[in-house]
Parts: C-alpha cells; sequence; structure tokens
C-alpha cells in the first residue's frame, strides 16, 4: 500500500507537469467512453431492460407468426384469454387519441384503451383511488370510468387529490375519474406513455365505432400477460397454436394463419425491434471502434512519453529500482488518466440521456424513451476507464523492459531510434484505419438521408399544411359529417392564400389502411382468390392537386362522384400496371372490391411512399370520400403564405364553425417527421461518430509528426544548412506520417467496403460503393492529414541551423 500511494503521488506530479498532454489525454477518453456510455444506455433502456411492471421476466406479448404482427381482434382475444391453459391472465390494449375536456375546452390527448383486466393481468397497484377491474365490465359502454397517468394529474391537474370523482369528458361522453396511476408505471410500451387509461368496453363511445366484436378487425395493438409458474414459453406457443387451430377451423371465412409466437412486450413487435436492435448494435461497435482508437491515440502518446522520459528511466534502473515498480508507476498514470476521463465521460452521458428521455420531437404524441443512467450504465463507464488504462499503459512496457540504462546514459535518449517500424507506428496506422471506417460509416449516412429526401414521396410535402378534425370527437353523427366536412373545406378555401384543399381519411407515410381487390371476372371473392392487396384512401375532389399529387391519365373526382354515383377510383401506376397491364389500358377498367362492388377506374397518379421510404412499390387506390364517408379525416391545405399566420386563420376559422372542434394544426413536413426520423437520427449518430473519429486521427497524426519533427530537429537544421530545398525537408520531416496516412486510410476504407453490408442495414439505399462516398473518404482523409501536419510542417520548414548548431 505504502509503494502505491507513492506511485500514485508521483503520478500526480507527473502529470501535474504535463497540463498539456494530460488534458488532450483525459478529454480523448471522456468522448469515447461517453460515446459508449450513451449508445448502451440507449440500448439498454429500450431493449435490454424489461418493463417498469411487477415480475416483468414473466410477461410475454402474443405475436402471429406469420409477420410477426402484434394486432388481434376483440373476439380473437377473448378467445385466446378464456382457452389458454398457460397465463395467469391475458390483457390487452390499444393507443387512441381523444378530445379530452375537463372544464378548460376541449385538447386533444393520447391514451390507452385496455381490456378491464388490465391492471389486474400487470399487477399494478393505484397511486391513490383505484383503478378499473374485470368486475367493472358489465358489457358494452357499461364502464365509463379514466384512470389518470401520473405525470399527467400532475402537470394538468396540479396534485389535486380531489380529480376522483370528477366527471370529464372524452370525445363528448362523461367519464369518471376513479384514480391515479403510480409514478413508475407509463404503460406496456417503451416509447409511449399514456397520459389515461380506459376501459375497451366503452369503444363505442370512444372511436364512435361498433366494431369491437368484428372478428376480422384486428384492430387492437397488443396482447399480453404473465405465464404460469413453471410454463415454458415452448409450451405457451404449442397451447396457444392449438387455440389457432381451433379458430382456423370455427371461422374459415377469414381465412387467417393463427399461429402464434411469444415476444417481450416492449417495443411494439418483434418485426419493429429487430431493425432498432441491429441499429444500435451497429453504434455499439463503432462506439467500441472509438474507444480502440482513443486507446491506441493515448498510447502512441504514452510511448512517445516514455521516450523522452527514457533517460529518467534509465537513472531509475542505476540507481537500483524494479523495472516492475517502474511500471506500476506508469500503469497507475495510465489509470488516473482513464478514470478521469471515465468520469468526465459519464457525467456527460448522464446529461444526455436525461435529455433524451425527455425530449418530444412528435408534437403532442407522448413519446416516453427510458434510458436514464442506471446502475449498469455506471458499470460500464468504469469497466471500460479501467480496461482502457490498462490498454494504452500496456503499450510502452516492452520499451521499458528493453531498456538498456547504460547505453540510454551513454547516448541519451535518441538512442534506438533508427529502427523503420515501430509499435508506435503500427498503432497510428490502426487508429488512422478505425477513423476511416468512421469517415465512412457518416459519409455513408448522409448520402443515405439525402437520397431518402430527395426520392418520390407521391406528393409534394413543401407549402403544404395538415389540420386534423375528428369529427367523432366532436358528436357528429354519420349523416351530419359530410355536410360538416365540406363546410370546413370551403371556410379553409376562402383564406387569402390558400390554392386548394383537399379531404382524406388517412396520410401517405402515415396511416395504413389495406383492403384485397379481386379481377373483375372472379366470382368467388375469398381472400385467397384476391389478385392482389392495396393501400386504400377515401379522398374528396381538389386532393390531388392539394397534395401534390401527379395525375398521370384520365381525371380525379368531382362532387358529382357521390354515394349515388357509380363506384369509381383514381390507381397508383403499379396498380395499374399489376391489375390492367398499363396505365392506358387502366383507364376505364373495372375491378371488384370484397363486398363484390366493381369500381371503374377513371385516373391513373403516380406510384409514392405510403408506409415507409425503405418500400418497394406498393399499389393503391384512392375512393371518393363521398361515397365511402369518414368522420376522421385531415384538410391537405396548399398554400403560398406564412404558415403560422395560416395556422390561426385557420384555426379561428373553424372555431366560428364550431368553438368545441378541437383541431390540430401542422406542416406536411413536419408530419412526415416520423417517417423520415430512423434516417435522421441515424445520419446524426453515425456523423457524431465520424466526426469523433476524424478528431482521434488529427490528434494522433499531429502527435506523430510534432513528435517526429522535435526529435529531428538537428537533422533537419543539418539539411537546410546543406541547402536542402522546402519539399525535401517536408518529406524528410512527416514523409512517414504521411505514408501511414495512406496505408491506414486505405485499409480502413478496404475494411469500410466489406462492411458494405452492415452500413446498407442500417441506412436506406446506402453503400460505400457509391463512387460520391468513395471520392469524399479519400478527400476527407486528405484533409484531415493536411490539418494535422500543417503546425509540425511549419515548424521544421522554420528551422534555423545556426541556433541549433550553436546549442550543440
Amino acid at each position: 500500500m505504502t509503494n502505491w500511494l507513492q506511485d500514485l503521488r508521483y503520478a500526480i506530479r507527473q502529470l501535474r507537469k504535463s497540463p498539456g498532454f494530460t488534458i488532450a489525454a483525459v478529454l480523448t477518453l471522456a468522448m469515447a467512453i461517453g460515446a459508449n456510455a450513451v449508445v448502451f444506455g440507449v440500448l439498454n433502456g429500450l431493449i435490454l431492460k424489461p418493463l417498469n411492471v411487477p415480475e416483468a421476466r414473466s410477461l410475454y406479448s402474443i405475436e402471429r407468426a406469420s409477420d410477426t404482427n402484434p394486432t388481434h381482434s376483440y373476439p380473437d382475444y377473448l378467445d385466446l384469454r378464456d382457452r389458454n391453459h398457460s397465463f395467469d391472465n391475458l390483457a390487452a390494449y390499444s393507443i387512441i387519441q381523444v378530445a379530452m375536456n375537463s372544464g378548460a375546452g376541449p385538447s386533444l390527448i393520447w391514451g390507452l384503451e385496455a381490456s378491464s383486466n388490465y391492471f389486474d393481468a400487470l399487477r399494478i397497484q393505484p397511486y391513490f383511488g383505484r383503478l378499473f377491474h374485470a368486475s367493472d365490465d358489465h358489457g358494452p359502454s357499461s364502464a365509463p370510468y379514466i384512470v389518470l397517468s401520473y405525470a399527467y394529474w400532475h402537470n394538468q391537474f396540479h396534485d389535486d387529490r380531489g380529480v376522483v370523482g370528477r366527471i370529464v369528458k372524452l370525445n363528448q361522453h362523461p367519464f369518471t375519474v376513479l384514480g391515479v396511476a403510480p409514478p413508475d408505471f407509463r404503460g406496456t410500451l417503451v416509447f409511449v406513455s399514456p397520459n389515461f387509461f380506459v376501459p375497451m368496453v366503452n369503444h363505442a363511445q370512444i372511436d364512435a365505432a361498433n366494431d369491437l366484436n368484428d372478428r376480422a378487425n384486428g384492430w387492437i395493438l397488443m396482447v399480453l400477460g404473465h405465464l404460469k409458474s413453471g410454463v415454458t414459453p415452448e409450451r405457451a406457443i404449442a397451447d396457444l397454436n392449438s387455440i389457432g387451430s381451433y379458430l382456423e377451423k370455427t371461422y374459415p371465412k377469414d381465412e387467417r394463419q393463427m399461429k402464434f409466437l411469444l415476444a417481450r412486450p416492449n417495443l411494439l413487435s418483434e418485426h419493429f425491434s429487430r431493425p432498432l436492435s441491429a441499429f444500435l448494435a451497429a453504434l455499439m461497435l463503432l462506439s467500441g471502434l472509438i474507444l480502440l482508437a482513443a486507446c491506441a491515440n493515448l498510447g502512441s502518446l504514452f510511448t512517445a512519453r516514455a521516450a523522452d522520459r527514457a533517460k529518467e528511466v534509465a537513472l531509475r534502473l542505476a540507481l537500483g529500482s524494479s523495472r516492475k515498480r517502474i511500471l506500476s508507476g506508469l500503469f497507475t498514470e495510465a489509470v488516473l488518466i482513464s478514470l478521469g476521463g471515465g468520469s468526465i465521460g459519464l457525467w456527460a452521458s448522464v446529461a444526455l440521456l436525461r435529455w433524451l428521455s425527455d425530449w418530444q420531437p412528435f408534437g403532442n404524441f407522448p413519446l416516453h424513451t427510458p434510458i436514464s443512467a442506471d446502475t449498469k450504465v455506471y458499470a460500464l463507464a468504469l469497466l471500460l476507464s479501467i480496461i482502457s488504462g490498462f490498454l494504452f499503459g500496456a503499450v510502452p512496457v516492452r520499451q521499458v523492459l528493453r531498456t538498456d540504462a547504460y547505453q540510454v546514459i551513454k547516448l541519451g535518449s535518441s538512442a534506438g531510434a533508427g529502427r523503420r517500424i515501430t509499435a508506435r507506428d503500427l498503432l497510428l496506422a490502426a487508429q488512422i484505419a478505425i477513423c476511416a471506417v468512421l469517415v465512412t460509416s457518416s459519409l455513408v449516412a448522409v448520402r443515405g438521408l439525402m437520397r431518402a429526401t430527395h426520392s418520390s414521396f407521391g406528393f409534394e410535402p413543401h407549402n403544404s399544411t395538415l389540420v386534423g378534425a375528428d369529427l367523432r370527437m366532436a358528436g357528429y353523427s354519420t349523416d351530419r359529417v359530410p355536410v360538416m366536412q365540406k363546410r370546413m373545406m370551403e371556410a379553409v378555401a376562402a383564406i387569402p392564400g390558400v390554392e386548394s384543399v383537399g379531404l382524406t381519411d388517412a396520410l401517405l407515410l402515415n396511416d395504413v389502411n389495406s383492403s384485397n381487390v379481386f379481377a373483375d371476372t372472379t366470382a368467388d371473392l375469398r381472400p385467397s382468390n384476391a389478385a392482389a392487396e392495396a393501400y386504400t384512401y377515401h379522398i374528396s375532389p381538389e386532393y390531388l392537386h392539394a397534395e401534390g399529387t401527379t395525375l398521370l391519365s384520365g381525371r380525379a373526382f368531382t362532387w358529382h362522384d357521390d354515394i349515388n354515383s357509380p363506384r369509381v377510383a383514381v390507381v397508383n401506376r403499379e396498380f395499374a400496371c399489376k391489375m390492367f397491364g398499363s396505365v392506358e389500358n387502366a383507364i376505364g377498367g373495372y375491378y371488384k372490391m370484397p363486398d363484390g362492388t366493381r369500381a371503374q377506374v377513371v385516373g391513373v397518379v403516380e406510384d409514392g411512399k405510403y408506409t415507409s421510404l425503405t418500400e418497394d412499390p406498393k399499389m393503391a387506390m384512392f375512393l371518393p370520400i363521398l361515397q365511402f364517408p369518414s368522420s376522421s379525416a385531415w384538410l391537405v391545405v396548399r398554400s403560398s403564405g406564412d404558415p403560422q399566420a395560416l395556422a390561426a386563420a385557420i384555426r379561428s376559422e373553424l372555431h366560428k364553425i364550431d368553438a368545441g372542434l378541437p383541431v390540430v394544426i401542422e406542416s406536411r413536413l413536419d408530419e412526415i417527421g416520423a417517417a423520415l426520423f430512423p434516417s435522421q437520427m441515424a445520419t446524426l449518430s453515425l456523423g457524431v461518430m465520424g466526426g469523433m473519429g476524424a478528431m482521434l486521427a488529427i490528434t494522433g497524426i499531429f502527435g506523430m509528426a510534432a513528435y517526429s519533427v522535435s526529435k529531428r530537429m538537428r537533422e533537419l537544421g543539418i539539411r537546410v544548412a546543406l541547402g536542402a530545398q522546402r519539399k525535401q525537408i517536408v518529406q524528410a520531416a512527416l514523409g512517414r506520417a504521411f505514408k501511414l496516412l495512406a496505408f491506414g486510410s486505405t485499409a480502413g476504407l478496404i475494411l469500410g467496403l466489406l462492411a458494405s453490408r452492415v452500413l446498407s442495414d442500417v441506412v436506406y439505399q446506402a453503400t460505400p460503393r457509391d463512387p460520391i462516398v468513395l471520392a469524399g473518404v479519400v478527400l476527407a482523409m486528405a484533409l484531415l492529414g493536411l490539418v494535422a501536419t500543417w503546425i509540425p510542417a511549419r515548424r521544421a520548414l522554420s528551422v534555423d541551423p545556426m541556433i541549433l548548431l550553436r546549442v550543440e
């Protein structure tokens, strides 16, 4: 212990003597360890960490094995709940948006519509008041109750415990507040923090629909429950599949594949969690490369530092100190630096994780990311700090063990400087290669985002505003909806600056509605005989113009295409080619809907993106909303005016028509932000990684070049005195640095090419084989080398041989 304390005091003195080296080393490690802590914190919070519910390890969600689809119809849920022998209880829930009025006017909020046994199945206890239970369920619309989340109660009701028993209105229907959920319970999806919970049996009041008992309507988001003690997931799947076989035989007209699998109920479904897990794993790999690059950087600096202190080491050896004691001091110094860097990096990562946890990128949607730092993040930071210290501290070990005290004292610290390739050179080359991989990945991400944002959406998002006004939330009956919607369109169209206004029941790149379509000659309309499945949108006249969708052939809808006129449709190019062979043949052609209705194609529009930017061309059809009325619809407003002034004018005009109408107004660009969000986050994350790698490469090359120039000042002075040209001086001083830069960059670019499949999985339509990416990597690495060697080159060219020779 005495020796260790002496080593500690000595290491502190040595680091205080070199503040520049100490600060650079600590900040380098802080950046690398902080990056690893942030990525691991996100991975831990979204993937590894179970839901914050009692006995979360035994909680599973049920998905359909055919497409890892988590949705189930309510009747199917009831059969699974009542017939299984593997779960203690099964609950179901769905994310909904309602207009809540607690006395100050309606406001749109998000919550969960859950089965009556939801809290019972999850074993959740109230914060105060009570929760709804299975005993409250007495049939449809029998439980007009609401449970508030703790956060919503705290923010909107200001911790008023008198809220229990109060009547609030949801979509104009009265609901009684039963109680408040506990603070640490935020639902059963890690990225959604609902504001309230209501019983699903009141679906007709909340959603103004009577489809709760429609077995073909899979609108429930998730079914989940705790496995019974001693029941394995494999046994539970077999049990569920036996129920699925019963349902297939009992309801053959649905022709569904009722095979199931179990998944952890954290990220919507396995279909969603797999790409996110792959992306986070790729980020962990890249952050690990950054840490390796930082260790290589510090290892080369420690080697240079050991070379500078060679005479000191030799003197200590000559005076009887053991090599073990000297190495102990070096490792103590390295671990001190790593612990300092790890502490700063952990502090920064905790602050960033806290900010990410509170981040709300999607307006009023209650996004929740439980990624605050926990003991695992702290443990990882400590472990990486200690490992990093020993890694870069071990680099000069061989150099110390081979130190010849007599030769060093006799010849000076330059003894042994004639070796061609050193461990420091290899470390720097490896660091440059890692940097090239990181720069490649960041440029791949940028290139992929550019392609994504400039691809054809099938609509023009610029100068477009969306107005959401769900009439069912305002209490409008079905027969009053079309008249009110037309009044709204006319009122908005009269605003100065508005060019056109359209209406749709589903937004491209947001809502997903699909339907089977059949050839006109098909008589048996079972799903297996369908010609294809097409995305379905119900739109008004002027919608195509308001959305900026190009009409390739035929006509758009008119106000005469109403419920009393023949069924007509506008389809996209993909639909026309697959169903009719070509755009020209599609005009005037007929196809059949699942109910047997014949629809005539009157127009063909361009293909677009309907669910995601990464999808292949899909079939889509647009039907007149006058023939298929919908109370849930969006106004699409195209205007050349100021968006904020337009939003205020729209809100004012609609409230003149109905002051109780809940309205959401947002730009089209903001709305498609959810579709662009994965590409944007990938680009940002990989760009930060590339920037870190570039900074480490600059410091590494600079350190090597500066050290090389400082050790060869006398030689450079002699060369200048003998008449060497400036080019020759630079080549002599920095030739090795340039060679290492070229070698490391080439190796890194090759590694990037070999990793092209991984990178293309991370970012849509991106690959390192892109010529622009290749050229960008070469240019970026050349610029990094120029920046890193600029100051050492100027120092080498400013050598005054007279001063050096006088010193000698």
